[in-house]
Order: C-alpha cells, then sequence, then structure tokens
C-alpha cells in the first residue's frame, strides 16, 4: 500500500508541480525598452521620476546639492539665456537643457564623482540660485522675467530631444554668426549624425555678440609662443597670416601663422576670441581680428532661436531646425 501511495504521489507532483515551476521563473526584462511589435524597432523609454533628481556639483566651493529638476532648471534657463527673448526661445532652451542634463547623467559616469553635472558652462552647463537671478535684474522686471522662465520650464515638462529613441547630446551656445558648425570642426572625432551645420537668418540684427580683437605683433608672437616653441614669423611678408581653408559654417579651419598651419579653433583658444568666425588683418604694429558670433557654433543658436521665434516658430520647430532627424518625446 506504501508502495502505490509513493507513485501516487510522484504522479501528481510530474502532473502539477513542471507547470509551476516552469511558470514562475523570473523573465529576463529590460524595463527601459519596449518592442514595436510593427516595425520591429525598439524604442528607448525613460521613466520622468527616476531622473527627478539632479546632484549638482558647485564647481567655486566644490559643494553638491540636490534639485529635482525641473528646479534646477529653472536656473539653467534663467543664467543661459536672456529672459527678455521670445517666451517659445526660452522654452525650446527648457527642453534642450532638460535633454543635456539627461545625457550628462545618462552617460558621464564618475566624471563629477558623486555629482551629475556641474554649475560650470566650459564643462557643462551654467546655473544660478533664484537669489543671485533676481538679485541681478532689475528690480521692476524680476517678477516677470522669473515667471516667464519657470512658464517656460513648466509647460514643456517631461520633453526631452531624442535621435533613434534615446537622449541626444545637446549642445547649445550664444550666437552661430548665421550658420552652425559640425562638431568634428571644433573637436574632432565623428561627430554626431543629428548635429549637422545649418543656416539661420536673423542673427545678425544681434550685433552685440559680434567682437574686435586687436593684439600688437610682440602680444601675437608671445601668446603663440608660448604653445609653440618653434613659431617664427616674419610681419614684414604680405602673406605671413593667411586663411587656408573654411569650415562649412564659414569658420576657419585652417590658418596659416609664420611657420605653422593652425586650426581656427586654436587661433580662437590662443588669441581668446569669442568664435572661430573670423576676419584678422596686420595694421601697422597691430593684428586685428574681426569676430562673428559668440560660442563654439555647435547645436542650437540661442540668438538663432530667438530670431525664429520672432518669425513665429514654436519651440518644436526651433529645435528640429538645430538639430537634424530628431523628435521631440514626452518621457
Amino acid at each position: 500500500m506504501k508502495k502505490y501511495l509513493l507513485y501516487i504521489l510522484l504522479f501528481l507532483i510530474i502532473c502539477f508541480g513542471i507547470p509551476v515551476v516552469f511558470t514562475n521563473i523570473p523573465k529576463q526584462v529590460n524595463t527601459n525598452t519596449i518592442k514595436n511589435e510593427q516595425n520591429n524597432q525598439v524604442a528607448v523609454k525613460y521613466d520622468y521620476k527616476e531622473y527627478n533628481t539632479v546632484k549638482l556639483l558647485h564647481k567655486s566651493t566644490n559643494n553638491i546639492k540636490e534639485l529635482e529638476l525641473d528646479e534646477y532648471l529653472y536656473g539653467v534657463v534663467s543664467s543661459e539665456m536672456p529672459a527678455n527673448f521670445e517666451k517659445e526661445a526660452l522654452k525650446a532652451q527648457a527642453v534642450v537643457a532638460r535633454t543635456y542634463t539627461l545625457y550628462k547623467i545618462i552617460n558621464s559616469g564618475s566624471k563629477h564623482k558623486e555629482a551629475d553635472i556641474c554649475d560650470d558652462s566650459n564643462c557643462c552647463q551654467a546655473w544660478i540660485s533664484k537669489e543671485d537671478r533676481l538679485e541681478k535684474w532689475n528690480s521692476e522686471k524680476r517678477e516677470e522675467y522669473w515667471n516667464k522662465i519657470v512658464s517656460a520650464v513648466n509647460e514643456t515638462k517631461g520633453k526631452i530631444i531624442t535621435y533613434e529613441g534615446k537622449p541626444i547630446n545637446a549642445f547649445f551656445h550664444s550666437n552661430s554668426g548665421g550658420y552652425t558648425e559640425a562638431p568634428i570642426n571644433v573637436w574632432g572625432g565623428s561627430g554626431y549624425p543629428y548635429l549637422q551645420s545649418v543656416q539661420t537668418s536673423g542673427e545678425d540684427e544681434y550685433s552685440q555678440y559680434s567682437s574686435k580683437v586687436t593684439l600688437t605683433q610682440k602680444e601675437f608672437k608671445e601668446k603663440i609662443k608660448k604653445e609653440h616653441s618653434n613659431f617664427e614669423i616674419d610681419f614684414s611678408k604680405e602673406d605671413c597670416i593667411k586663411v587656408l581653408e573654411y569650415t562649412e559654417g564659414n569658420r576657419v579651419k585652417k590658418i596659416k601663422v609664420g611657420n605653422l598651419e593652425l586650426s581656427g579653433v586654436e587661433i580662437r583658444t590662443i588669441c581668446e576670441l569669442r568664435s572661430a568666425n573670423f576676419k584678422v588683418t596686420i595694421e601697422k604694429d597691430n593684428i586685428i581680428f574681426e569676430v562673428i558670433g559668440y560660442g563654439h557654433g555647435v547645436g542650437m543658436s540661442q540668438t538663432g532661436a530667438d530670431s525664429l521665434a520672432k518669425q513665429g516658430k514654436n519651440y518644436e520647430e526651433i529645435i528640429c531646425h538645430f538639430y537634424t532627424g530628431v523628435k521631440v518625446e514626452d518621457i
């Protein structure tokens, strides 16, 4: 009898136990992706709550402060773009800054150790506290400007820019001088497919972004010699300084200076110019740079965004003008 009972027990285990085991195996599912069965593509999805806190490194004090993402963006937008710009331009800046932040959080690794991003515009993007921002504005405009910034961020809540389902590296700058620049001409490498040179009308109206830099021949020579000890130049020769090649964005790509061939970006850095879009002349003992635009020229031009907004473009149209083949999506 015991033997028959044992057989019955084993039969029951086989019939009911094995299906239970297999139906309870945990599925290996990536919760950050969902498959679109219609076109067999995988689109990346992000949980806004997961990225709703930003650990901000204050470079001046080396302290880290935690902020909610949109609260952080109030300080970024108010620091990076003039508050008197058009509302749609400010909204475009809010989406660009949100995307740039998300990209940094995902891709920067341990660049800032425990922090996600810093407040140095030369490294990440600028940020200013509400108190400091209000203090810098005219007292009559403070409330109006701050409410405008907050509204631009809140009205685009959750919006980011994607390329092939992923957040883009949303570079931006002050003024392109009419043409933005491909990143390969600024930083080398293979660049990003969504960062191409595009033309924007109306930027010449922002004349305050153009500049002139004058150096004596001695100052010019010392600056270059500091970086290139073998530098020699004979200023009596007519072609001692000559532009050899321009980029598709109208910036200086290669320039001959004395016995050297340098990039326009390097001359910009050495001579502390606002842009690599410059003309250079020699007048008596002076080297004169006439500079158009402000910044590296890659991605969205802020004055270009304002100009397009004045022409009636909304923030999504502005973004899609400056970034090629992208989508504005809601996470």
